[in-house]
């Protein structure tokens, strides 16, 4: 009503003259005239619709909120999991539609099916995380608040225009989310790690340890595997080192895949994993079931975390003890990050070759040294020559997987473990990813190689069939 004499916020296409910048002086300073330094850009993170949408947004907003709880005392709440996705979502059009009229608002037809749309993901799904878990380009959600969402797409982040109405709103579908799986997050259990129906990895932490609201971190699960082919069109690795890795699976060398968070370390492993005989048994172990295999005969555990009491909990140590009972051809643990690693190392060493494991690391040297660490925090005093020389003769192949500056993911590095040297592990690089630029996007430019060196496990490969040709082992020559 009011609308013609309120005050309009500028809007960013009429944003208001700059002021005129005040007189310099000639003469630069030499610190300024020596200066190498890059000017850093300080823009903040901008996602919002113009201003007409954001009101309308706000507005469908607060009619969404009013009719939620009545929607919820007209709806059959047990007759909604018998009930198709069609007849669901013609009932909640049909109840919002009178709501609408009994209260005298009139919406054009796209806000009508707007809110349709968004009442039906608030009853059955997310809320107003439902369309970012539909959307194929978004690997990552990360919710800071009920008012800040941001989406990782192709490796970088982007701010979302998709918001909570408020901090309400937000625990609410925490609790939704949570409950499904049994678990409770409140104040005296302000943190909690879960899983969503289509195998998304679920974290969250509430206030008052999340000061500014609660924070939300969804890894989304890929249902569409990526295989060693797509990898290698996509520019993650070449045809060289596919070969190479289809004759280190095949022959049962136990690989390590190491790499920071978001390196692509589970896709590496699901791809190398495609390789394995269709015959063997395998048996896998992860904290959040995330791998996809394909063959015939595979067995999953997954670790539980303690209950509200402290008790309950299956570690990934005792699944793994229990694994090695189960005739197992080969072990594959989703992440070592703890006192299993142990377990994983004898299981290498006794029989169980071809196993295959992740851990985080930043070089294949460092990943040698994060063992160390965790047989070392398991409590298990071994001298460290014992330590380095059971790690020498349990790994064979630690593959580099690394996220770049620009976002894309690569496999930087294949590193072979050869054996000892005195007290310590001899290896040798047989791959790598050669960086030679940037150019002026900011996209790396850069090169795969091999380096030169011959592998360590040549005439294996070669009495089971895998006769690698010499050629695969010589540098690139990049004119």
């Amino acid at each position: 009503m009011f609308s013609r004499y309120k005050k309009q916020a500028p809007s960013a296409r009429t944003a208001p003259a700059a002021a005129p910048a005040p007189a310099t002086s000639s003469v630069e300073t030499p610190q300024a005239a020596a200066s190498l330094r890059r000017p850093v850009p300080r823009k903040n993170a901008e996602a919002a619709p113009a201003d007409k949408d954001r009101k309308r947004k706000e507005r469908l907003g607060e009619i969404k909120v009013q009719l939620h709880r009545e929607l919820l005392d007209n709806l059959n709440l047990s007759a909604l999991d018998k009930a198709s996705e069609k007849e669901l979502r013609g009932e909640i059009a049909q109840i919002t539609g009178e709501l609408l009229d009994e209260k005298g608002i009139a919406l054009n037809r796209e806000d009508r099916m707007t809110l349709n749309k968004e009442l039906y993901d608030e009853v059955t799904g997310l809320g107003p995380l439902e369309s970012l878990l539909q959307d194929e380009t978004v690997s990552d959600i990360l919710v800071n608040g009920p008012q800040q969402i941001f989406v990782e797409r192709e490796g970088k982040l982007q701010l979302s225009d998709v918001t909570f109405k408020d901090e309400k709103h937000l625990m609410r579908i925490i609790d939704k989310i949570v409950s499904a799986v049994g678990r409770r997050v409140d104040e005296s259990n302000p943190y909690v790690d879960a899983r969503l129906a289509d195998g998304s990895r679920f974290n969250a932490m509430v206030p008052p340890i999340a000061v500014d609201g609660s924070l939300v971190s969804i890894r989304k699960f890929k249902k569409d595997k990526l295989g060693i082919d797509d990898l290698v069109q996509f520019g993650a690795f070449t045809e060289e080192m596919a070969a190479y890795l289809q004759a280190a699976v095949s022959t049962r060398l136990n690989i390590i895949v190491s790499g920071g968070t978001g390196s692509g370390k589970t896709t590496t492993l699901n791809a190398l994993s495609s390789f394995i005989d269709d015959s063997e048994r395998i048996l896998t172990i992860e904290d959040t079931a995330e791998l996809q295999l394909q063959q015939t005969h595979v067995g999953r555990m997954e670790s539980r975390p303690p209950n509200v009491e402290g008790k309950g909990e299956v570690s990934p140590r005792d699944c793994l003890k229990n694994a090695l009972r189960m005739r197992p051809d080969r072990i594959i643990v989703g992440e070592t990050r703890g006192e299993e690693v142990i377990d994983m190392l004898q299981a290498m060493n006794t029989g169980h070759d071809g196993s295959m494991t992740t851990i985080h690391a930043n070089s294949a040297r460092d990943g040698v040294s994060r063992l160390e660490n965790m047989i070392a925090m398991a409590g298990i005093e071994m001298p460290i020559k014992a330590v380095r020389s059971q790690i020498a003769s349990a790994v064979n192949v630690i593959v580099q997987a690394s996220r770049l500056q620009d976002g894309s993911r690569r496999m930087t590095s294949i590193t072979e473990i050869t054996g000892m040297e005195g007290d310590v592990i001899s290896m040798q690089e047989i791959f790598r990813f050669q960086r030679v630029g940037l150019t002026p996007e900011n996209k790396i430019i850069g090169h795969f190689t091999a380096t030169g060196v011959r592998s360590h496990y040549s005439e294996r490969f070669r009495l089971w069939g895998f006769d690698l040709p010499p050629s695969i082992y010589e540098p690139t020559r990049m004119e």
